[in-house]
């Protein structure tokens, strides 16, 4: 790969113009003091551990290199990352130190994930690995496997994941775990979260906004991330942003986000500099914990991180054929990509790896020497690799009866503000269990009955720090994801509630951690961990206001697109429908839940005993508003969504004057997986059911709240399709009225009423007959809708009134 000459490894950057008085900010200390057992047994762990990581990215044979290696030896796929390995190996081995000295409980959340080598060999030495795989125990066989397994069919990948034992993040997509280690120590007082952020992540936004999760840590009842930076220089074929800035111009940054900086650079005495430095990080973070633990919280502390400056790929091969490999780019992946046929490489291998000098190491069953181990915390539960917070800690929540909230059928009610009152309550009922993550749209979109009881927890604020509060808001998708993702996979329950069109920023950041998710399903020592839950409002169905921007309802699909075993996508036609649907998803354990809702007062069509009911089947006749209660009909019209529901419906009346012979079955869905073709997804109707439903062989017309593909997509191999039409979202809005865009997409009540005529036409002779006459006052109605919106500028007084049957 191309990449930039250096004329040296591991090259300085230039320094800046910033003055060189702003470096009294950063924190000297004294290298700490380490006896010669502590100080040996933290260096044969990294001479372990590093030679583990590096045989794992080479070696299929001759593990411990009993004999001169061979080409036989060498995989024939070279995968995986060496150049972080180092890095996170030093780390490992003083989070260590600080468990067996302090008897902490701690976390580690790396950021590199590319980083599995060092990980997994660090977690076989301490015999994690061991414990929940038996064919990777501490001795030769289990060694072998570990090494020549790597990053083949069957072994463990090349980053780290579910699979790894101590994870709770998704090592493949960058920029996320620093928000994911922040989230996790929230409600969590004991827990500190050790979290590596790469140089190359430290580049992404997700990461830039993370920096300031500490503003949202409060010190009373939370836990403490130590943020470490891996300033190693370098990203696959150049050099990084933060490798390129000189120590005045990061401390000027960190500064700025509120940390006191303390730079881990003293190669020549690493130990000594590192061992200082998290003593010093762990002390600041019991001075602000205590303070507000007693009552005197410090307002605005400055809460430490680490800058660790190594070179990368730190003690691997030094120069290959001319190029710098350590300190450069050329280490970031595998430092000696033609092992498997250049003999100079080969013999280039052999060298890094004996340097570690392997068979003082290991003892001749495989087993690792007394001094490795010295490291390593006796109890099993406080090891890195065996925290329960890490893999078996669902605590969920109590979720109030949703019934005692429902509201009256035939009125009109914001879904968002019942919800609201549920989720209040769920707040009081679950003070360490639940939070709410949102972008500052709380108020926004009806939700604010839950700051009756509780507050924002922003600790930057004046008016509402050290209150305790159960709502985090900051106008970062990214941050508000992350946060959830680190509090849910620690054992409790977040809600991301979110405007529609901008929940789609979080759409990679959500499948990430799908695939951790589904991954974790199949390892039978991890535990249930609870449902992310998101509420997706102020849709494009009333965002006329704002515009065509605001108007997207794309992260429907997103989710769709899931494994069948994780998807759940709701769109509750009215109150106590989703009232009951959040109480479900509350209740639910492994799942992503999308529920999709309006916060404008709808109609509730549906007593809260009937919502229940419709809810549990995930779709219904709606016979109140069908002729003779669906029985027999002509036409099915289906409602998929609030707004567009209520087109379904008005479009019901309307056809009883219009075409009092046609025969009509009104349906609504609520659960959109119903629909997918039987035995693709777990709530999918069986084929006798989906029959029952919606007829066996009349035409249906969908009016749905997403995008057609996506029901298209779920019907596929259902029989008979050629019966179906389907009007949805068509990209189609700008500032008008709430009408006027459904006008625009094609989904108002004349354009059901028109696709209804236009099936029942095709058994019903009398429908048939008047068929013209009605398509054309229907084309008259639309168009008088859409004159009077043109020259008034708003909607004409009767569109909304509640549709009343005989």
């Amino acid at each position: 790969m191309p990449g930039e000459v250096i004329e040296q490894a591991n090259p300085p950057p230039l320094p800046s113009h910033i003055p060189d008085e702003v470096l009294s900010l950063s924190v000297k200390l004294e290298n700490a003091k380490l006896d010669d057992g502590t100080r040996l047994a933290l260096q044969e762990f990294r001479r372990a551990a590093n030679y583990i990581a590096g045989a794992m990215i080479f070696l299929k044979g001759n593990v411990l290199i009993d004999r001169d290696l061979t080409f036989d030896d060498i995989k024939h796929r070279l995968l995986g990352h060496w150049g972080t390995c180092p890095g996170l190996i030093l780390v490992y081995s003083h989070l260590n130190l600080l468990v067996k000295k302090h008897d902490l409980d701690i976390l580690y959340v790396v950021g590199p994930g590319h980083g599995a080598p060092a990980i997994l060999a660090s977690l076989w030495l301490e015999g994690s690995l061991g414990r929940f795989y038996p064919h990777y125990t501490r001795d030769k066989q289990g060694l072998h496997n570990l090494i020549t397994r790597f990053s083949t069919p069957g072994g463990f990948p090349s980053h780290i994941n579910a699979e790894t034992p101590g994870a709770i993040h998704e090592g493949g997509e960058l920029g996320y775990a620093l928000s994911v280690a922040f989230g996790a120590v929230m409600d969590k007082p004991d827990l500190i979260v050790a979290c590596v952020v790469g140089d190359g992540e430290a580049e992404s936004g997700p990461t830039a906004t993370a920096w300031h999760g500490y503003k949202y840590i409060d010190p009373k009842e939370s836990g403490a991330v130590i943020p470490i930076v891996h300033v190693n220089g370098f990203k696959i074929s150049e050099r990084t942003i933060y490798g390129c800035m000189d120590d005045k111009e990061i401390v000027c940054l960190f500064s700025g986000y509120g940390y006191q900086v303390r730079f881990v650079e003293d190669l020549g005495d690493i130990d000594g500099d590192m061992g200082a430095s998290m003593e010093w990080a762990v002390g600041e973070i019991h001075k602000i914990q205590e303070a507000a633990r007693s009552g005197k919280p410090i307002p605005k502390p400055r809460w430490p991180v680490l800058i660790m400056r190594t070179p990368k790929g730190w003690g691997g091969p030094k120069k290959v054929h001319g190029e710098f490999i350590e300190g450069s780019f050329h280490a970031h992946q595998v430092p000696l990509p033609a092992a498997k046929t250049d003999p100079e490489e080969l013999k280039d291998l052999q060298g890094w790896l004996e340097s570690y000098h392997p068979k003082e190491l290991f003892t001749p069953d495989g087993d690792v020497q007394d001094p490795v181990l010295s490291i390593i915390p006796k109890r099993d539960d406080k090891k890195l690799g065996q925290r329960k917070e890490s893999y078996d800690c669902f605590v969920g929540v109590n979720v109030p009866e949703w019934q005692q909230f429902g509201v009256e059928k035939f009125s009109e009610v914001s879904c968002m503000k019942a919800v609201g009152e549920l989720l209040d309550k769920t707040l009081v009922d679950n003070p360490h269990t639940m939070r709410v993550f949102s972008p500052d749209e709380l108020v926004s979109n009806k939700l604010d009955a839950v700051f009756r009881h509780t507050g924002r927890d922003f600790q930057w604020d004046q008016y509402s720090k050290a209150q305790g509060g159960r709502v985090i808001e900051i106008l970062s998708e990214h941050t508000c994801q992350g946060f959830m993702q680190g509090y849910t996979l620690t054992g409790r329950v977040g809600l991301f509630p979110s405007y529609e069109s901008f929940l789609g920023i979080v759409h990679t950041m959500m499948v990430q951690y799908s695939k951790f998710n589904k991954m974790a399903r199949e390892m039978s020592w991890r535990g249930d961990i609870g449902s992310i839950n998101y509420i997706e409002t102020s849709t494009w169905t009333r965002q006329e206001h704002n515009g065509f921007s605001h108007q997207n309802p794309s992260f429907i699909g997103a989710v769709l697109n899931l494994k069948p075993g994780a998807a759940r996508v709701y769109l509750p036609p009215d109150a106590n429908c989703f009232l009951s649907t959040f109480a479900h998803c509350l209740r639910s354990k492994n799942y992503v839940n999308l529920m999709v809702g309006s916060k404008q007062p709808t109609p509730v069509y549906l007593s809260p005993e009937e919502a229940d009911s419709h809810c549990k089947a995930g779709g219904s006749v709606w016979k109140f508003a069908s002729t003779d209660r669906g029985v027999n009909p002509d036409v099915v019209i289906v409602g998929i969504g609030c707004e567009l529901t209520f087109e379904v419906i008005k479009a019901a009346e309307l056809l009883r004057k219009i075409a009092p012979h046609l025969r009509l079955r009104v349906v609504n869905v609520t659960d959109l997986m119903i629909l997918s073709l039987e035995g693709a997804h777990p709530h999918s109707l069986s084929h006798d059911d989906f029959d029952s439903l919606f007829t066996s062989d009349k035409p249906i017309h969908f009016n749905y709240h997403g995008y057609a593909g996506e029901l298209q997509g779920l019907l596929f191999g259902r029989p008979n399709l050629n019966r179906v039409s389907i009007e949805s979202y068509r990209e189609e809005g700008t500032t008008t009225t709430p009408f006027d865009m459904m006008l625009q997409n094609r989904v108002s009540r004349y354009h059901v009423a028109e696709a209804a005529i236009r099936g029942a036409s095709k058994t019903n002779e009398t429908v048939k007959l008047e068929m013209p006459k009605i398509l054309a006052e229907l084309g008259h109605l639309r168009n008088k809708s859409h004159e009077y919106i043109m020259t008034v500028g708003k909607d004409a007084d009767d569109v909304y009134d509640v549709p009343k049957f005989q």
